[in-house]
C-alpha cells in the first residue's frame, strides 16, 4: 500500500530531486547560480541571484546569436552553454555553481555543462 503524500510522477520526482539540491547551494553576487531546463524540444540556462533574488540573464536553444556546431539536441544543449559562458563574461561573471535542477549529468545536461566550461566558466 502506497502513501497519501508519496510523489506520483516524473515531474514530482524531478521537483522534490531539485528541491533537495537546492538545500545545499545557492547563487550569490560573485557566484551565481546556472540553472538548466530541459524540455523535450528545447533546452534553457539562466543565471540567478539567489541572495537577491535575481535572474542575471539567461539563455535558450532559441535566442538569436547561438552558432550550433553539428545537428541534434544536445549540440544545441552545447551551444547554449557557450552563448551563455560569453553573455557572463561580458557581464562580469566568470566563477559559477551549476544546478542540474534534479536531472541525470547527462546527455544535453552534460553538454550546456561543457559549453559553458569551454565558453570560459569556472565551476
Amino acid at each position: 500500500m502506497r502513501t497519501i503524500h508519496a510523489p506520483k510522477g516524473r515531474r514530482q520526482l524531478r521537483y522534490r530531486r531539485h528541491l533537495r539540491v537546492r538545500q545545499r547551494m545557492a547563487g550569490t553576487a560573485e557566484r551565481p547560480r546556472l540553472v538548466v531546463f530541459r524540455s523535450l524540444k528545447h533546452i534553457y540556462a539562466q543565471l540567478v541571484n539567489d541572495d537577491s533574488g535575481v535572474t542575471l540573464l539567461g539563455v535558450g536553444d532559441a535566442t538569436e546569436g547561438l552558432q550550433v556546431e553539428g545537428t541534434g539536441k544536445v549540440a544545441r544543449g552545447k551551444a547554449v552553454g557557450k552563448l551563455l559562458a560569453e553573455k557572463a563574461k561580458a557581464a562580469g561573471v566568470t566563477r559559477v555553481v551549476f544546478d542540474r535542477a534534479g536531472y541525470r549529468y547527462h546527455g544535453r545536461v552534460q553538454a550546456v555543462a561543457d559549453g559553458a566550461r569551454e565558453g570560459g566558466l569556472e565551476f
